[in-house]
């Protein structure tokens, strides 16, 4: 693999910092450089405006009104707007379910789905996880039984991210109970407004609203909403998911949380020395960028495999597994590096209006985020479960 940028590539790079440069709004700019929490609001601005230029369905062909990009031109999009701390693109919509729509749906369903998403339109969630089906989602217990053109739904999802604001969740359900546990499962598109649905908050660990619990009493959906035959819910449900572990490695935001790290630990001071001089830590830093590298260049080569539309494979997990790891590392070694600094708890800062001093605004977020991070291994497919996927599928073990 030739891992230096063409000149094309390179204009391209630039094409983006200049767009980034002139419509990032500068207020959620710095919402994000300072780790707070955006409103929905804040996602919607900024997606409009991703919108509007063409580039919110960044992984979309062509045809299907997306920029056609391939594989390096998105690398170099998602670097850039991390680089430039632009708010991650909500990826229940463009990322997770289009997808599936677009290799999947009819032709009804892509006509009326995918133009919605692309102008930001709809805000999607997802519903798979279970109390009691997480890594083991295949014995999901939601049911979904047919009544005419409609299927009557109960059952209870939870983990639901940013449910609170979605208007559509794409959902598995077992519509035949007394089938094989993977086949008995179909794919939903649901009207989160639909009656007999409700969402209950879940507040996480660092004190934010961010993942749900949905309730489906008795809710009718429509048959027209089901993705793919009836009992064909898990071969979406695994291609849907391979899309969402390559996303998940976050290579982008990794990188500007090495830069973050090293500029905090060469102004922290240990026995009159920049921390980052000492062996121990710096041993750290260093082993966490050159897997970073080594990272990098396997997430290119799975986007490149997947340039023609398919599913990346179980080099998915890989990404996955090692992103999710030096993420949760990086935000250790900055709470490490900050010290007492990372304890103060400033929830009316952090979910709120209110303000800090500049030093205290800059490391308000430490010690949420490195709290928040250790769901990284866990969602997506437990670190665990992706492990056994390697062993199985890449190793044959």
């Amino acid at each position: 693999m030739n891992l230096d940028f063409s000149p094309d590539e390179k204009r391209f790079r630039q094409q983006v910092r200049d767009f980034l440069a002139s419509d990032l709004p500068l207020d959620i700019r710095e919402r994000v450089r300072l780790g707070r929490r955006l409103s929905a609001d804040d996602h919607i601005r900024w997606q409009d405006l991703l919108s509007q230029r063409g580039w919110l369905g960044a992984n979309w062909p062509e045809e299907h009104g997306g920029p056609g990009w391939g594989p390096v031109e998105r690398h170099i999009f998602d670097e850039e707007c991390a680089a430039a701390h632009a708010p991650t693109i909500v990826p229940f919509g463009v990322s997770m379910v289009a997808p599936v729509i677009m290799k999947f749906g009819n032709q009804n369903q892509q006509r009326h789905y995918l133009p919605r998403i692309l102008a930001n339109h709809d805000w999607w969630c997802q519903g798979y996880s279970e109390p009691g089906a997480g890594s083991d989602l295949a014995s999901l217990r939601t049911r979904a039984v047919r009544d005419g053109d409609d299927y009557v739904v109960s059952g209870q999802k939870t983990w639901t991210t940013l449910g609170q604001h979605a208007n559509m969740m794409f959902c598995l359900v077992r519509t035949d109970p007394e089938a094989k546990k993977q086949a008995g499962i179909s794919f939903l598109l649901i009207d989160m407004q639909s009656p007999g649905l409700s969402v209950r908050p879940i507040i996480t660990l660092d004190g934010a609203h961010e993942v749900n619990e949905v309730f489906l009493d008795e809710v009718r959906v429509p048959v027209a909403n089901r993705v793919g035959e009836e009992g064909q819910g898990w071969t979406c449900a695994k291609f849907l998911l391979t899309h969402e572990r390559t996303g998940i490695a976050g290579l982008g935001h990794a990188k500007q949380a090495l830069r973050h790290l090293k500029s905090v630990a060469s102004r922290a001071r240990h026995r009159g020395r920049p921390l980052l001089e000492l062996p121990s830590f710096r041993h750290r830093v260093v082993k966490a960028e050159l897997e970073l590298m080594a990272l990098e260049v396997t997430h290119l080569r799975v986007l490149a495999a997947a340039r023609d539309g398919g599913a990346p494979g179980a080099e998915s997990s890989l990404l996955k597994v090692r992103g999710s790891e030096l993420r949760q590392e990086l935000s250790e070694l900055t709470r490490r590096a900050l010290g007492p600094a990372a304890l103060p708890f400033f929830p009316e800062f952090l979910f709120g209006d209110a303000q800090l001093d500049a030093e205290q605004a800059e490391n308000a977020a430490a010690g949420a985020q490195y709290l928040n991070r250790r769901k990284l291994s866990i969602y997506g497919g437990s670190n665990e479960i992706q492990k056994s996927i390697v062993a199985k599928t890449l190793l044959g073990m």
